[in-house]
């Protein structure tokens, strides 16, 4: 009798394979990152794993599917409503008891939401013609479609579905950024002023010949600052900084001088990148060029980077920095501080954008926000279109002064 290796046994007969298929499909559809390869994968992990016992094969396909922690949970939902859990029912029931609502259990509701979503639109494998799936029976959230604009201006990015998503990016690439101008260097002619212009003036009276010199003057040229965008990439920032990004297309096709810089554990510059006009063909060439994505963190090596690199080539004439991070560091260095000190005084502006305040009880607990925190002009959050917007009006004053807060937690770190 011939023997055959474990992952060269042919899969069962039936439609797993395709089944498998279309379960990649319903998580890609619900913002996982999966392509064909994947998929291939994930039969060959099922040929070595074998179907006998349920465990092994919801390992075999979460070890091929998941590659981030926050993918879990997604992945867990997809899998038991999929593939049809005998106890999917009673943990639905178990929703709708009275509980007192987390903020653990608002996001695995944003979660499902968004699972919802995606098993909602096709049939699922092997249904009959006349059957209504499981999921269009239980009903436990109303909202399944696109949020009015009000509503969907102040959800949190981590919270929205794929259609939120798609209506918030579009809403995003809407946003205008009214910079506020800064005198410069240079000068310009003016009809009239209280600067003369004495080489323009010289010039004229040769040129007229006459008794009578004109006065010619001119003025200081006003130009709105540059703008460098250093956005934190990490595992912990992905949904956001995928929103910022946008916003980062959005500023480089409204106006010049933006320069943007993604970091996770090594500084990359993606702002020619950010110059092709369609937000696709931008966004596939950024995620070329990215190799950290949704890696650890290394603030101070990268910040450390930026200030020896770049600061002389981008932070010319005052700009304005748009720090975006959590401030949770990975890598133990005390020269953060250090950095942030020196990046702070090569720009006219220090912003540091954090979706962590989107909590009402924040508190700077973690070094890494204790160490940014006493060298940044103002602490804004960056978690949905309304901070976002509040962050244009607030670019578009000239007032440069820390609130009180900012200063109380300056002084508490």
């Amino acid at each position: 009798m011939p023997t055959t290796e474990p992952g060269d046994h042919a899969l069962p007969a039936g439609r797993l394979a395709d089944n498998i298929m279309h379960f990649a499909r319903t998580l890609r559809a619900a913002g996982l990152p999966l392509g064909p390869g994947r998929v291939i994968e994930a039969i060959r992990a099922v040929e070595a794993a074998g179907v006998a016992r349920r465990d092994d094969f919801y390992w075999a396909l979460h070890a091929v599917f998941v590659n981030r922690r926050e993918q879990r949970e997604l992945f867990d939902q997809a899998f038991h409503v999929f593939w049809r859990d005998p106890q999917l029912l009673e943990r639905m029931l178990a929703l709708l008891l009275p509980s007192v609502k987390t903020q653990v259990e608002s996001d695995r509701s944003a979660i499902s939401r968004r699972m919802r979503e995606a098993l909602a639109a096709g049939r699922r494998p092997g249904q009959g013609e006349g059957e209504r799936p499981p999921e269009d029976r239980v009903e436990l959230d109303a909202a399944m479609s696109f949020s009015e604009r009000e509503v969907l201006r102040a959800k949190d990015f981590d919270e929205m579905s794929v259609a939120e998503l798609k209506a918030a990016r579009a809403l995003i690439a809407r946003l205008h950024l009214p910079l506020a101008t800064v005198p410069t260097r240079r000068f310009r002619s003016t009809r009239a002023g209280s600067r003369i212009d004495l080489r323009a003036t010289l010039r004229a009276a040769l040129r007229g010949g006459s008794d009578v010199i004109p006065l010619r003057f001119r003025r200081r040229r006003d130009r709105p600052p540059a703008i460098v965008l250093i956005c934190d990439i990490s595992g912990s920032m992905a949904r956001y900084a995928e929103m910022l990004i946008h916003f980062a297309h959005a500023l480089t096709s409204d106006r010049d001088r933006v320069h943007t810089f993604l970091f996770g554990t090594r500084l990359t510059n993606v702002t020619r990148y950010l110059r092709a006009r369609d937000v696709d063909v931008a966004l596939r060439k950024v995620a070329q060029s990215v190799e950290d994505w949704s890696g650890g963190t290394r603030i101070g090596a990268c910040l450390h980077a930026f200030n020896r690199r770049w600061s002389r080539r981008v932070l010319a004439q005052g700009a304005i920095v748009l720090l975006v991070s959590d401030g949770l560091d990975r890598d133990p260095d005390h020269a953060l501080a250090a950095e942030a000190e020196r990046l702070h005084k090569s720009c006219r502006r220090l912003i540091w954008l954090n979706p962590l305040l989107r909590y009402d009880g924040f508190e700077p607990k973690s070094w890494g926000i204790r160490a940014i925190l006493p060298h940044v002009d103002e602490f804004r959050p960056a978690h949905n279109i309304q901070s976002l917007a509040d962050l244009a009006a607030a670019l578009g004053r000239a007032d440069r002064g820390r609130n009180e807060e900012l200063r109380r937690w300056a002084m508490a770190s």
